[in-house]
């Protein structure tokens, strides 16, 4: 029994590592955020929606076909329905009816409501797409948040190590005399602000992780961690394209305007379902009744008037069928201008669809040369951040020699050093925010972030 525990104790033990030493990817972080946010469910309801209201639409075509039946109780005095007569008596009667109508002409209204719900169901696939493109965006960027976290923290806790190392050596050249004592006071700060950074690092770094499993819904965010291999590539061909050919094929793949685009043919379709109502419409009706009662019968038999008992239920019914069918036409003349003014609400509608698509049209312009001046400014500013930091290296050393050969002092090296990381930190800043920036580029270049399996 002891030897069970300890295997279950090992699963258990097992199954926890594994869970904490998961690295996700960038592909598993966004297939994770679409499945699970809450946005996206909202959008999927909203397609099931436009959905029935196609079926709806559709049983717009079909007859309407309806029964009814009834029974009742008459006491005291009335009418007969057999004789005629009336008569201080207690009835039962029975009666069924079906009706069926069907729409054989109504302005072509069924006809594009019919029209109208499959474009529902395109805008609504459309704006599924558009937020699934738009958590993917929030995603990305968390995640290359994270990465920067990671590599700024590996700069800083290097530094720290460095500045440990400065220290031993500094303490060797006082005791050899090279330099004043009052030098170990100065790198002891400078030790203090760098274990300063490492910890402001680590809480940028764990709230970096808790903004990303909070957009996949993830509650253990302390255990969550992302997959350092998983860089996306900073190698990209859009830059070699004219900010009018990014242009031309935003407006071709973005999922905006092709809602905008949309929702200008649904005004459309409401302009033509309004004025169907200027038309006549035609009607075909179907209808079948029955009955039977319990009352005595009348009857004359060579001149002589007889009582007669009921007939069984299902004789009557029989006997008493009746049936009727034909045509309604329905033209309207006029209705308190309710259909003119319906038709001009919905022309009012389509001119504000006409201009949100134009807006659209500016907004994707605008932003997207924006967006590939922002990367080529962060092209630019990375390159110039990697000499910089060259420079500062390379400065850094010379202060380092100088300093200890007693021709600097320890201010102008610390000043040297902080220089340096600052300039560590301004590549990994540019690195990843060109990154970013080529990634919103191809996005509206039509390359997604992920390529689906």
């Amino acid at each position: 029994m002891k030897s069970v525990h300890f295997i279950l104790i090992l699963f258990i033990a097992s199954v926890a590592s594994f869970a904490q030493e998961k690295k996700w990817t960038l592909k598993e972080c966004i297939y994770h955020a679409i499945q699970n946010n809450i946005t996206i469910k909202q959008s999927e309801l909203d397609l099931q929606t436009s959905a029935i209201v196609k079926k709806d639409a559709i049983g717009n075509f079909l007859p309407n076909v309806s029964a009814s039946t009834s029974h009742s109780w008459n006491i005291g005095l009335n009418q007969n329905i057999t004789t005629g007569l009336l008569e201080n008596q207690t009835t039962q009667f029975t009666s069924a009816n079906l009706n069926a109508n069907v729409d054989i002409f109504k302005g072509l209204q069924n006809v594009n409501q019919l029209r109208k719900a499959n474009l529902a169901i395109i805008a609504s696939q459309y704006q599924l797409t558009k937020m699934q493109e738009d958590i993917a965006l929030n995603v990305a960027n968390a995640y290359l948040q994270i990465l920067f976290n990671k590599e700024n923290l590996k700069v800083q806790t290097q530094q720290k190590l460095l500045n440990t190392k400065q220290y031993n050596r500094t303490v060797e050249l006082v005791d050899a005399g090279n330099v004043p004592k009052g030098d170990l006071l100065d790198i002891q700060a400078t030790m203090a602000t760098g274990n300063q950074r490492v910890i402001v690092a680590e809480n940028t770094l764990l709230l970096s992780k808790l903004s990303l499993a909070q957009l996949l819904q993830i509650e253990d965010f302390q255990n969550f961690d992302i997959s350092e291999d998983d860089m996306p590539s900073m190698l990209s061909t859009v830059l070699n394209e004219t900010p009018e050919a990014v242009i031309a094929k935003a407006k071709e793949n973005r999922t905006e305007l092709k809602i905008a685009e949309t929702n200008v043919a649904l005004a459309q379709k409401d302009i033509s379902i309004a004025k169907g109502a200027y038309l006549p419409s035609l009607t075909g009706f179907y209808g079948f009744n029955t009955r039977a009662s319990n009352s005595n019968g009348y009857q004359v038999v060579n001149g002589v008037p007889y009582i007669t008992s009921p007939k069984p239920l299902f004789d009557q019914f029989s006997t008493n069928k009746g049936q009727n069918f034909g045509l309604s036409l329905n033209i309207p003349i006029f209705n308190g201008f309710a259909v003119k003014n319906n038709v001009a609400r919905t022309k009012i509608a389509l001119a504000k669809s006409q201009l949100a698509k134009e807006q659209q049209e500016l907004d994707i312009e605008r932003n997207v040369f924006t967006a590939y001046t922002d990367t080529k400014a962060a092209k630019e500013s990375y390159e110039a951040a990697l000499q910089i930091v060259k420079a500062r290296e390379l400065a850094m050393q010379y202060a380092k020699d100088r300093y200890e050969i007693g021709m600097m002092n320890i201010f102008d090296y610390n000043q040297s050093q902080t220089a340096f990381v600052n300039a560590q930190s301004e590549v990994l800043r540019t690195k990843y925010d060109y990154i970013f920036r080529i990634k919103i580029l191809e996005f509206y270049f039509g390359i997604p972030l992920i390529v689906k399996q």
